[in-house]
């Protein structure tokens, strides 16, 4: 809800002092409302009026925190349906899922392939943030000694379990984790809820229907639990999918704060063992608006395009994604291999970097810090010249690094041909081809 300054005002102690830097009560006020101000820069606002005003001016989804040290993360938070409208907060978040009922040897399997995903993004850690445990009462594992097993493989962990008295004894052993209790539901709600808040824990609430939700939600909200997801997967992957999507808006376009939680998606229960339908369908609720989305298991080769979706969408629209300028060497390219510069715009770089591979060709890509802009933005705005070159050389030591003195330029800033030769004396230029996809060719014939 988006206060006035009138508003701010008629909480106001209205003393119209200089306490706070403004002449009066009413300047300060609309100072508050514009954001340009703090409303604990005035003394005189009383305790209560301060929590009034922070319900009021907070984001219409509650931000939550699961998890502890490296492996916490904020789910929430979220102000804006569409990524374009502003940004979207906190990104999706992806878990792997055993279960007791399954042996033992498929639950090791399961959790050794969890540490295989770990890689790095233009800058980011990509790796399967959790593991969800689920209960079934007539499984064939000890559900304590799952949850322990699962805990060793060092994710953030999400209980799936609606036995007040199984999920007790295991947030015994999990509990300083901050795990996710997700067992809440209409039958339960007030047992549940005493475990999860004695543990510290947030709740995930479930339900056969939205209305069901609604309702235990409000419920334990009544008991004083804020500290809340909600669980929107439902019988269908269409039910699932308007379920999910009518919860988010609900929060953030009728500011019905019930629903403004995060939500979790459990397309291991959905579409079971049907590894890429569930791929698939996480790419489709990493956009509309799974918080966490539990999978069977992620592989790398299936993690690799869904990482980078999330990545696109969770990264601010007004801020270009960029990789760190540095040397980066291709196909197995040492000190004696071929240059080829551009710049740090990502991509850029995974286009050209994926035709440099498909070359076959040993080929040091050099990247310069342009800004994060593409090749004829950043030679327009200044950051693509020869002197940012000759600058970057320098600052790189590519000289000292590299014996190799031929370097491959863009072909879009062939202009650039004879600056460059000047500014890097016993440099031999090579203009580019104008398009990545014919670097292919290029290099091998230049390799011929």
């Amino acid at each position: 809800m988006a206060l006035k300054g009138l508003d701010i005002f008629k909480l106001s102690p209205k003393k119209n002092c200089k306490e706070c830097g403004s002449p009066t009560c009413m300047a300060f006020s609309m100072k508050v409302a514009q954001g340009a101000a703090d409303i604990n820069a005035c003394p005189y606002f009383s305790e209560d009026a301060k929590a009034q005003l922070s319900e009021a001016t907070a984001p219409p989804m509650k931000t939550v925190k699961v998890g502890v040290g490296e492996n916490e993360y904020t789910l929430g938070g979220e102000t804006v349906l569409e990524r374009h409208e502003k940004t979207f907060v906190s990104k999706t978040r992806y878990a792997a899922a055993v279960c007791n009922c399954m042996d033992e040897a498929t639950i090791d399997a399961k959790l050794a392939k969890i540490p295989q995903v770990d890689y790095e993004r233009i800058g980011e850690r990509m790796i399967v943030e959790m593991v969800y445990v689920n209960y079934a009462a007539d499984g064939a594992t000890d559900y304590v000694e799952l949850v322990k097993k699962a805990a060793a493989v060092g994710r953030t962990l999400i209980l799936g379990c609606d036995d007040v008295e199984v999920a007790k004894a295991a947030l015994a052993v999990c509990k300083d984790a901050k795990p996710v209790l997700n067992g809440a539901n209409a039958a339960n709600y007030a047992e549940m809820n005493a475990v999860a808040t004695e543990a510290g824990v947030v709740l995930g609430v479930t339900g056969s229907n939205l209305s069901e939700i609604y309702d235990t939600v409000k419920a334990l909200e009544g008991l004083g639990n804020k500290n809340l997801v909600i669980d929107t997967t439902g019988a269908t992957i269409k039910e699932t999918f308007a379920n999910t999507v009518q919860v988010r808006k609900a929060a953030i376009k009728d500011n019905d704060r019930t629903f403004g939680y995060p939500s979790i998606v459990n397309l291991a229960k959905l579409a079971k063992d049907d590894q890429h339908l569930q791929a698939a369908l996480a790419s489709i609720f990493t956009i509309k608006y799974g918080s966490i989305v539990v999978m069977s298991e992620l592989t790398y080769s299936e993690a690799l395009p869904l990482y980078g979706l999330r990545q696109n969408i969770f990264t601010d629209p007004q801020k270009p994604m960029r990789v760190e300028p540095g040397i980066y060497p291709i196909n197995g390219a040492d000190e004696n291999s071929i240059c080829l510069t551009t710049v740090d715009f990502a991509l850029t770089y995974f286009l050209v970097s994926g035709e440099l591979e498909r070359s076959g060709v040993p080929v040091n890509l050099i990247i310069s810090d342009a800004g994060g802009l593409s090749v004829l933005t950043a030679w327009a705005a200044g950051k693509l010249s020869s002197s940012t070159i000759e600058k970057f050389w320098k600052e790189a030591d590519i000289e000292g690094k590299i014996k190799n003195r031929k370097l491959i330029i863009p072909g879009k800033v062939a202009v650039l041909k004879g600056e460059i030769e000047a500014k890097l004396p016993g440099w031999e230029i090579i203009i580019a081809p104008a398009e990545a996809v014919q670097l292919v060719k290029f290099l091998k014939d230049m390799n011929a």
